[in-house]
């Protein structure tokens, strides 16, 4: 992982005594809420429903067990003992209190961390593909890149106050994992037909009120231009994107205003002027960064292993974790463990303080001090051997983390709607504990196969329902909580928006009508199809004859 060195400890240093100024003149009086507004969404500060919430950068995911065990402490020192992982692989903390921010930054700044530009008009946090360096197909390790681009993003004079919020991701591989293509921006390290390694670049992908799969930009950019050409992209979208509306302001409504040609002859214009100069990125400074994502000193002899075997034939539980929770190495003689975030009963995305203390320690012990947070809100050990998964899964089992779902219906993606956000319409979590309660057979879940449930509180679509294989959306109407269906959607490889099923149901009816989908799907499905394909192969008028029939 990229280790800080003096000038980006000084940086963030700097930034969190700016903060605790700006924070004691609010609470003084000194500045208005309108001036304060600003100063804090630099630094990751929302006001909630409740109270502020804080959310913390985890660059491209990757936490070690030192930063874990500081979250952690926060946790329990600031707020209310636990801490709320997102799909952009950040950390929310949904409790603190205002006059305790400057002292949770400086906590932070202590184990190299921070909050910066977790929120505001700029370039969020770089996203990845969680089981970057780890899969076999991989291309090449994505995360070198995001730490590059992270670098060059942060605190940019030129996009620190941009249309609208940024959004980039990298993937290295050719299933996407990183849902790449509702980004801002999107990243695929790909091969040219001679042999080398560059990227092909997406614009104008992105959710919320228009959701929209973003369209190639670029085929193939040489790995020494992608600092200029993400320079030249943004310069066209600072100058053009619109700033009277914010619900028009994000790249995609001025890609599908100019046309894709259009932009893209505006932004190769201006990439032909700086493309030569110091944005050009060369292959010692690649290998700099690279290196810091060097992998671990695997063990030679931990694919002789027996006992992994013999465990699963005699441990049926244990046989059900593995193959939900875990997945292949590309070092023979390990796995890569899924840590659910998703137990029922249990808001998903959610983590208590000991939960996180025990994370840190199990990697410690099994999987080199470091930890991974997925875009679907779960945490990853991405180096356990053979030999040790037993042992963690016991100790996983005994803290309430190895709930076998990972890929299946309960393990949804989540936001944390009504019940925090002042932006939802309606609540999320209820939402989801009545999912679990219907559906707790993980026999009957495993029979089903992957199938994904994306649920948001809103049409900001945090938990970017528009690609969930079922997609559901909390309306209000009348002062009640309503909820659309959309049916297809996905945030892989085959990126579709899902199609809406029909009328909004009601909040007691939501599990139920779920209920009747898997039934047509069972119904319907040929062999071991997937949820996904049975629903593009037969459109959604089965499903819709189903639902609609018994609820109205």
């Amino acid at each position: 992982m990229y280790r800080y060195d003096e000038i980006d400890r000084e940086l963030v240093r700097q930034r969190v005594a700016q903060f605790r100024d700006q924070t004691r003149r609010f609470l003084a009086g000194e500045l208005t809420e309108e001036q304060f507004k600003p100063l804090r969404l630099m630094n990751g500060l929302y006001i909630q429903t409740h109270a502020p919430m804080l959310r913390v950068a985890i660059p491209y995911g990757l936490l070690s067990s030192e930063q874990l065990r500081r979250l952690a402490h926060i946790a329990r020192s600031y707020d209310r003992n636990y801490g709320h992982f997102t799909t952009r692989q950040n950390l929310q903390f949904n409790w603190p209190r205002l006059e305790d921010v400057p002292d949770i930054l400086a906590e932070l700044a202590e184990v190299d961390m921070h909050a910066i530009q977790t929120s505001g008009n700029c370039i969020r946090n770089v996203t990845a593909d969680h089981l970057a360096g780890v899969n076999a197909e991989e291309i090449e390790d994505p995360r070198p890149y995001c730490e590059i681009i992270r670098q060059w993003s942060t605190l940019h004079p030129e996009f620190s106050f941009l249309p609208r919020k940024f959004k980039i991701a990298v993937t290295g591989s050719s299933r996407d994992r990183a849902a790449s293509q509702v980004h801002d921006i999107g990243l695929h390290l790909v091969k040219s037909a001679g042999g080398e390694v560059g990227f092909q670049v997406l614009v104008g992908g992105g959710l919320g009120r228009t959701p929209v799969i973003g369209k190639p930009l670029r085929e193939f950019l040489g790995k020494c231009d992608l600092l200029s050409y993400l320079e030249a992209i943004l310069r066209v979208y600072n100058r053009h994107g619109r700033r009277d509306n914010k619900y028009k302001a994000r790249i995609k409504i001025l890609v599908n205003a100019l046309g894709i040609d259009a932009f893209r002859r505006e932004v190769e214009a201006e990439w032909i002027a700086i493309r030569e100069g110091a944005l050009k990125l060369d292959q010692a400074e690649i290998d700099r960064v690279t290196a810091f994502f060097a992998p671990p000193a695997y063990d030679p002899e931990a694919r002789y292993d027996s006992s992994f075997a013999e465990r699963q034939t005699s441990d049926k539980a244990f046989a059900s974790w593995v193959k939900r929770n875990t997945r292949a190495h590309k070092v023979p003689g390990y796995r890569v463990v899924f840590v659910s975030l998703k137990a029922p009963g249990v808001p998903p995305g959610d983590i208590t303080d000991t939960q996180m203390d025990a994370v840190a320690e199990l990697a410690d012990q099994f999987s080199g001090g470091m930890i991974r947070s997925a875009h679907d809100q779960n945490l990853i050990l991405a180096d356990v051997k053979l030999a040790d998964l037993y042992e963690l899964w016991q100790a996983l089992e005994a803290r309430g983390l190895a709930h076998a779902n990972i890929g299946t219906l309960t393990d949804m993606i989540c936001c944390p709607g009504l019940d925090f956000c002042q932006l939802a319409n309606a609540g999320s979590i209820p939402i989801a504990h009545q999912i679990n309660e219907r559906f707790d057979n993980l026999d009957y879940l495993y029979d089903l196969g992957d199938i994904r449930i994306n649920m948001s509180g809103c049409m900001n679509a945090c938990g970017h329902h528009h690609v969930g294989h079922i997609g559901i959306l909390g309306v209000e109407k009348n002062g009640e909580e309503w909820y659309q269906f959309t049916l297809g959607g996905s945030s892989a490889e085959d990126a579709t928006l899902g199609e809406r099923l029909g009328p909004a149901i009601g909040k007691a009816e939501v599990a139920e009508a779920i209920a009747r989908i898997l039934d047509v799907y069972v119904a319907h499905r040929e062999d071991e199809e997937p949820f996904l394909a049975t629903v593009r192969r037969i459109g959604i008028t089965p499903f819709k004859e189903r639902v609609y029939a018994q609820t109205h």
